[in-house]
């Protein structure tokens, strides 16, 4: 395929390496923008060092991208400061380069929804700093389209998890990791409502598809994942793959509000307990209606997960491996 054809991917965390993944398997050459280079990063991928909260730079190592996915994030203790001025980066690239701009998102910005369903036409009214943050980020994004500087798709998903998907998340390893070594699962607010949870392959294919179909093109999308079940129903699955059942230890939003005054994490958590304080069930009936495909069933994912935390625990420290070489 020719230099105008890359699909340039923003950020190599645990979503963008599944997004990565799955661009080089659709056959697509692929160029990876970050501060550092991803460990077991394939030689045949383009790997270019870049600070995306600088224009000039992220504009240079993008330029001959025709696709530039957005998969940044930010240290979670410090999103509203840092978060922006690396979207503005990538922003900056996808209109002087020309290249189409997908974009993942979460759901903060539409705030409590008094436990309906989320649809991509509903309005970006959260109040919290973190779900401002992100609105605000929207609109820099749909201001920028709507000017005709730049061409745009949004992806939004749900909290997310997957095999390798130990943080950034409230399932990971206090969920997955606790249950896999007989240990309650940490979870905070309800489990007995329904939640809707995203599966990382799900995402990658999901934004794959945004940015290789002109149907996506100035869209809203909510991204595809498993069914919604309430997170007790999950966990559920969960023990039936690990052999045992699975305790839940619940923290209570006082009990947050209280461990935030040692812990700057649990601090900024607190302030999005609400997420789990009524259904939080995204709906992705646009998506599945205009491309014809839906999810992993849950059961898979969740089987996928617990046997990737399963071969972790199994896998021989160094040390092991040097007392039997």
């Amino acid at each position: 395929m020719s230099e105008e054809q890359v699909h340039a991917v923003f950020g190599a965390g645990q979503v963008g390496r599944a997004l990565i993944t799955r661009l080089v398997g659709l056959g697509l050459p692929v160029r990876v923008l970050s501060r550092q280079r991803p460990v077991g990063l394939a030689d045949v991928i383009d790997w270019r060092e870049t600070d995306a909260a600088d224009p000039e730079a992220a504009t240079e190592a993008a330029t001959g991208a025709s696709v530039i996915y957005q998969c940044l994030n930010a240290p979670y203790t410090d999103w509203p400061q840092s978060f922006p001025p690396l979207q503005r980066g990538v922003l900056a690239a996808a209109e002087r380069t020309g290249a189409l701009l997908v974009s993942l998102e979460n759901l903060y910005g539409y705030g409590p929804t008094g436990s309906e369903p989320m649809t991509e036409d509903l309005p970006l009214s959260a109040m919290t700093v973190k779900g401002r943050t992100r609105a605000t980020m929207t609109q820099e994004l749909l201001a920028a389209a709507e000017a005709g500087r730049v061409r745009i798709a949004i992806g939004r998903a749900s909290d997310f998890f997957g095999a390798g998907i130990t943080t950034g998340t409230t399932l990971g390893e206090r969920v997955f990791a606790n249950a896999v070594a007989g240990k309650r699962a940490d979870f905070i607010g309800n489990p007995d409502l329904a939640h809707t949870y995203s599966y990382v392959p799900d995402i990658a294919a999901g934004l794959a598809t945004l940015g290789n179909d002109e149907r996506a093109v100035g869209g809203v999308w909510h991204l595809p994942g498993p069914e919604t079940v309430t997170t007790r129903a999950l966990l559920e699955l969960v023990a039936g793959e690990v052999g045992h059942p699975v305790g839940v230890r619940s923290v209570p939003k006082l009990a947050m509000r209280a461990l935030g005054l040692f812990n700057p994490t649990m601090r900024e958590l607190a302030e999005m307990s609400y997420e789990f304080d009524e259904p939080f069930v995204l709906d992705t009936t646009k998506y599945r209606s205009t491309f014809g495909t839906a999810g992993t069933p849950l059961p898979a994912a969740i089987g996928a997960t617990v046997a990737w935390y399963q071969s972790r625990n199994r896998a021989p420290r160094p040390s092991e491996e040097g007392a039997r070489s």
